[in-house]
């Protein structure tokens, strides 16, 4: 769990001195600003990941200010130990002062759901807001003890083996305490639902959106989450409802049925290139109406089209980044309750359960 190279981690310390070390780190220099506006939790049981974790909340630290707790857990080891390391991410500000935030990272082993939380909660930031990033597959240590403490949960379905049965968990929680869950798969696809708007600001292809016949999406198999998310919100926002699910015979691509507010059928079909960028291209079809949305592999740019005869709109917007530190980052500097993510949950949890 733990990089051969602990320096990177910062200072070693007893986890019953953090606070009095940490007190000590900023008294060493005045040049140094300790700021803090949210405490942000990582965790994760991958070998490696505190160091990983560490390198991305210096870069996240450079536009979000924040106390950082990096949580490593290795359940291989039956003994159970705390490990601790401080060390402040520092960025200059305006040429003259630092501006710091405080990492601590953990390194725990055994088994010990008790201890795992209030680890993490005794070296909270009182009166911060507390934004848990859970990395990988939910365990037995994602508890309602847990989540009943954390303003914000940030997963990334994309990573897990079982999207439905880790989803199904996330629902219960979001059922029992109201949970306001960022899921970065959804995060993926912020970029792709602008464009996707912005095209239907255009009166021809707003008039065609009654017309449609006909959703086609290509996603990376990995993000097979991020392209049903789109596809969810697509049809919740044009006000559809499934009518019938059909599963395609070809391995590699998904069918699915809706019904339009006319009474329309809408045939949409997600299909899986190894070779595609997370989300490769959503395209609707609406008679002699296509709208586009789509992203080469690697592409800094999303190609944005409408194509109506002799109307023809052929543009470029950003796309969304690709590694979960920057989706992160996009995401902390949004902000909001996620209502929107919330809303298209059913209808996602409708499709996934094929």
């Amino acid at each position: 769990m733990v990089s051969d190279n602990a320096m990177s981690l910062g200072i070693k310390v007893p986890v019953e001195k953090i606070e009095r070390e940490l007190r000590q780190l900023w008294e060493v220099d005045d040049a140094r600003t300790n700021a803090s506006l949210i405490n942000l939790a990582v965790y994760s049981e991958a070998k490696g990941a505190l160091a990983t974790n560490s390198d991305m909340i210096r870069e996240i630290t450079r536009e979000h200010s924040c106390r950082a707790l990096l949580i490593g857990l290795d359940k291989n080891i039956e003994e159970t130990s705390v490990r601790a390391w401080i060390t402040a991410h520092c960025h200059l500000a305006h040429g003259q002062k630092s501006v710091c935030c405080e990492q601590i990272a953990f390194h725990l082993t055994g088994h010990s759901t008790g201890r795992f939380r209030n680890t993490i909660f005794a070296h909270l930031q009182s009166d911060l807001p507390l934004i848990f990033w859970w990395q990988g597959n939910l365990s037995d240590m994602f508890s309602e003890s847990l989540y009943r403490r954390i303003d914000r949960l940030v997963i990334d379905s994309s990573g897990w083996d079982d999207v439905i049965v880790q989803f199904t968990r996330i629902n219960e929680a979001i059922r029992q305490v109201n949970l306001v869950v960022q899921d970065l798969a959804w995060t993926r696809t912020y970029h792709f639902r602008l464009a996707i708007a912005s095209l239907y600001d255009d009166l021809i292809a707003a008039e065609s959106l009654k017309n449609v016949s006909k959703v086609k999406i290509i996603t990376n198999p990995k993000h097979f989450a991020s392209g049903l998310q789109l596809l969810a919100w697509f049809a919740e926002m044009s006000g559809w409802k499934r009518t019938q699910d059909l599963i395609s015979d070809q391995e590699d691509s998904g069918s699915y049925r809706f019904c339009t507010r006319e009474g329309n059928i809408v045939d949409a079909e997600l299909t899986l290139e190894e070779n595609s960028a997370p989300i490769g291209k959503i395209e609707v079809i609406s008679g002699g109406v296509t709208v586009c949305v789509s992203r080469e592999a690697g592409g800094k740019h999303l190609h944005h089209q409408l194509i109506c005869d002799e109307h023809v709109i052929d543009i470029h917007g950003p796309a969304d980044g690709d590694s979960s530190a920057e989706l992160l980052a996009d995401q902390l500097s949004r902000g909001g309750k996620n209502s929107l993510f919330k809303k298209i949950l059913p209808t996602f949890f409708g499709m996934l359960e094929l």
